[in-house]
């Protein structure tokens, strides 16, 4: 099982120090890691190629998460305010949930996102996912400006580091 997947397992059971959990995940500064996912109809699909050339805010997410759930309206509003300069990206870890719970999940939440599924885990590990909720934002060069986890994230701020 990748480190990130472990994480990620024991994030959900257990309630993860802000600072703990800040030093984790993927780092600042670096180029954005690919990963292999899907859409919810199943086509293979890679982040990258979904990212290329865009400042993206990509989530880290799960049906069952309260802290995605508390982080959720950040996300709409931000996503309604940037729709034209940002794309984003929920990526459903596939922890406890199904393609299909994803999929009628997604039919009446987080509108605007490009919705994709980590079947296999591997955007998880490549980003080493301390925990659902985990934010990360990249710039139109593909580098990583922001990564942080919780309910409380001040998105606009992160977005605002991308499109300078």
């Amino acid at each position: 099982m990748k480190r990130g997947l472990v994480g990620l397992l024991l994030a959900a059971t257990v309630l993860v120090p802000r600072d703990a959990a800040a030093q984790l995940g993927v780092d600042v500064g670096v180029k954005a890691p690919d990963a292999a996912l899907e859409t919810l109809d199943g086509r293979p699909v890679t982040l990258a190629e979904t990212i290329k050339g865009k400042v993206a805010v990509l989530e880290f997410w799960a049906t069952w998460c309260s802290v995605c759930k508390e982080l959720e309206p950040r996300m709409e509003a931000a996503q309604k305010k940037h729709a034209k300069d940002v794309v984003f990206v929920g990526v459903a870890v596939s922890a406890n949930q199904s393609v299909e719970r994803v999929r009628r999940y997604t039919a009446q939440h987080l509108g605007g996102f490009v919705h994709l599924y980590d079947r296999k885990g591997d955007a998880v590990g490549e980003y080493d996912v301390p925990a659902t909720s985990y934010v990360v934002v990249v710039n139109k060069a593909g580098t990583v400006v922001y990564a942080g986890v919780g309910g409380t994230q001040d998105i606009e701020a992160a977005i605002q580091k991308a499109l300078k």
